[in-house]
């Protein structure tokens, strides 16, 4: 998942009316911000700079050629001069790539003593990003404002922050979703239109029979399970009542061929279905895990839609330091500081661990298959995030809060899945409250690295609805604008 493939084009505007030296120094300027954002370690994806547009033909054709190239994943937009807006309907109008409005200067300090009006003519974005901040409000193009000097370090991570969520709606257009077998029974909130879906964030989910899946399984030999294992051992903790050769096996075939399947297919993301496993010898556990270690997305029990989240996060999480996982919201602790025990029968991703993970075999309880193969372990303490996507039936709604996780208060010898505890902010009883009004799944997925801002951008540039619950939510807030968003519908009932 190398971003530097990916590129975002930084766009300068002007006009004829300042003449050709005052244009070749506004060209220099760009040239010199865009280069200076390409080398900062922070900056995720390639910065490629554009010449100067001065004329609505011009911008046309660039936001044309913006839109078929393929490695070109966003926009940043800067007006150097004053630039018409009405030269910029046509191109944004055409234009199907997110942008950034970077409303910015090329000097940081005013030359006080020597600033005449040919300074001022030149260095006027105060007087041109309004202008050009007037069409994209007028058009009601989504967009996003940073503000500051093009050097600043907190500037430059607002931009990289904004690239990584271009960078995963690009992945968005492009994902394809392998779905094993289908919804788990009566489970309403996984449910949801995939013809939406696809047309609203551009991935695809195909469904496919578990017979598909258990043929791909049963062409991979012992032999071949048995060099998987060796990696199993040489990777992870094993107990000697763990070490189980027949379960290893199984649960190695079931790795190769569920890998095979998603890498002959193109797929990005997957589910399953623990109620729909017939022919496979027992429940995709460390499979699943290490899958979504290699970037994979992952939904269980059919969950298409937070799959194919937990492949954009992790698209947009690529580089920085700690996991992204799937997770479900499982028990909490009400007792001192409440707080929640979160965890899925099988399937966490151990690249949230905070340590080593530990190989290890237990019957499940549920499901009705062999007792399966799986990796144990905590995740590392920290701020993290939790976001989920449902379908409100007339739109698509993420909900995201921000958590802090913490140590377990005790060991946990008993519980033989991989888990993670966390206090939400701002604190259990409004989270769960607001997550509880705003509708949110049970299902989540879950990332150290990634921010709020990451979600916000996102969603903004999916044009979707975000319902953020964190340290400034006010639950009498939230209920006014969830009433707001669904159109002040009145509730069902007497």
């Amino acid at each position: 998942m190398s971003l530097k493939r990916l590129q975002v084009w930084f766009i300068t505007g002007s006009q004829h009316l300042y003449g050709k030296d005052a244009l070749d120094k506004v060209a220099e300027h760009s040239q010199a911000i865009a280069a200076s954002l390409d080398g900062a370690s922070v900056i995720p994806l390639s910065v490629v700079w554009k010449p100067v547009l001065t004329t609505a033909d011009a911008i046309r054709r660039l936001c044309l050629e913006a839109n078929g190239a393929d490695n070109c994943v966003g926009l940043i937009f800067w007006m150097h001069t004053f630039s018409p807006a009405k030269m910029w309907i046509a191109g944004l109008s055409l234009l199907n790539k997110p942008f950034l409005h970077l409303h910015t200067q090329f000097n940081r300090d005013l030359p006080w003593s020597t600033i005449d009006m040919d300074f001022m003519n030149l260095n006027q974005s105060a007087h041109g990003d309004r202008e050009f901040g007037f069409i994209t409000a007028r058009l009601r193009l989504a967009r996003k404002v940073v503000v500051g000097y093009w050097q600043d370090p907190a500037v430059v991570g607002e931009v990289a922050t904004w690239m990584r969520a271009a960078a995963g709606w690009h992945e968005s257009q492009h994902l394809k979703v392998a779905r094993f077998g289908d919804n788990m029974r009566d489970v309403a909130v996984t449910e949801a239109d995939k013809v939406e879906a696809q047309r609203v964030f551009g991935f695809s989910v195909s469904a496919y029979g578990i017979g598909d899946l258990t043929e791909r399984i049963d062409q991979f030999t012992d032999a071949e399970a048995d060099e998987l294992v060796k990696e199993y051992r040489g990777t992870y903790t094993i107990a000697s009542k763990d070490d189980r050769a027949d379960s290893l096996v199984a649960a190695a075939k079931i790795e190769l061929g569920l890998r095979a399947f998603l890498v002959e297919g193109g797929f990005g993301a997957f589910t399953d279905n623990f109620e729909d496993l017939h022919g496979i010898a027992q429940l995709p556990g460390i499979a699943c895990q290490r899958l979504m270690a290699d970037g994979y997305g992952f939904g269980a029990e059919g969950d298409w839609k937070s799959a194919a989240l937990l492949r954009v996060m992790k698209v947009m999480a690529e580089g920085l330091p700690g996991g992204t996982s799937f997770m479900e919201d499982y028990t909490y602790d009400f007792s001192g500081t409440p707080r929640e025990l979160a965890a899925h029968m099988l399937e966490v991703c151990p690249s949230i661990a905070a340590g080593k993970p530990s190989l290890e075999v237990h019957p499940l309880g549920i499901g009705g298959k062999a007792d399966p193969v799986r990796l144990v372990f905590t995740a590392t303490a920290g701020p993290a995030v939790v976001a989920c996507i449902v379908d409100m039936s007339t739109r698509f709604r993420m909900i995201a809060n921000a958590i802090n996780v913490v140590a377990p208060s005790e060991p946990l010898p008993n519980l033989p899945v991989a888990r993670a505890v966390w206090i939400p902010r701002p604190s259990l009883k409004v989270a769960a409250a607001a997550w509880i009004y705003a509708g949110g799944a049970h299902h989540t997925a879950f990332s150290h690295p990634l921010t709020m801002e990451h979600l916000e951008d996102f969603a903004e540039i999916a044009q979707i609805e975000l319902v953020r619950i964190d340290e400034d939510t006010r639950l009498h807030e939230l209920r006014h604008q969830l009433a707001w968003t669904d159109g002040v519908r009145p509730l069902r009932g007497r």
